[in-house]
């Protein structure tokens, strides 16, 4: 099931996080199978273990087939676990400028999908909504990250939703600097 990357399609291809340990290549396979036709799955094994490593590649036939699997599988429960789905680009540097939002004031009850399904509305996410975590507990710090692929999405997403209410608390949505005050 699984060819060297080199003769991957990366634009048909997307990236699958947060898998549990009892996934398997078929499994994944099955799943899949229902946004496209599949050509090929991967999951890293551990050497030693030989456990996968909570991440994979899926390959579709078309790279239409790969969007409409981040479209319709990203953060659907697999044992309890939201999975990510995510286009495996191959140039992740372009992330590292792009249109990067800071969502702050969030309640306590506001997950990924949530955060995700509101703020795709205005564009093409980068990559998957992310809610900061206590590692501890798990449990929200009241803060996440939205990345959109242009900045046009990133402002239309800034001006509506800067004030608005998620969840009966007023959010703020401001561009998410690095710490080290690049970006």
């Amino acid at each position: 099931m699984s060819r060297p990357q080199d003769d991957r399609n990366q634009e048909a291809t997307v990236y699958l996080g947060n898998l549990d340990e009892r996934c398997t290549d078929a499994l994944v396979w099955e799943l899949m199978l229902q946004a496209g036709p599949v050509v090929n799955v991967h999951l890293p094994k551990d050497r030693i273990s030989m456990a996968h490593q909570g991440y994979g590649f899926c390959e579709f036939l078309t790279e239409e087939d790969a969007e409409y699997a981040c479209k319709i599988m990203n953060q659907i429960k697999l044992w309890g676990k939201p999975i990510r789905v995510n286009k495996a680009s191959s140039d992740k540097k372009q992330l590292d400028v792009g249109a990067n939002l800071f969502i702050g004031n969030l309640d306590e009850n506001v997950d990924e999908r949530l955060l995700y399904d509101t703020f795709s509305a205005f564009g093409v996410m980068a990559t998957t909504a992310k809610i900061a975590r206590d590692p501890g507990t798990g449990k929200s710090k009241g803060y996440g990250f939205a990345s959109y692929t242009d900045f046009e999405s990133s402002d239309a997403a800034t001006e509506s939703m800067n004030g608005q209410f998620l969840m009966n608390k007023a959010i703020s949505v401001q561009y998410a600097f690095k710490k080290d005050g690049k970006g």
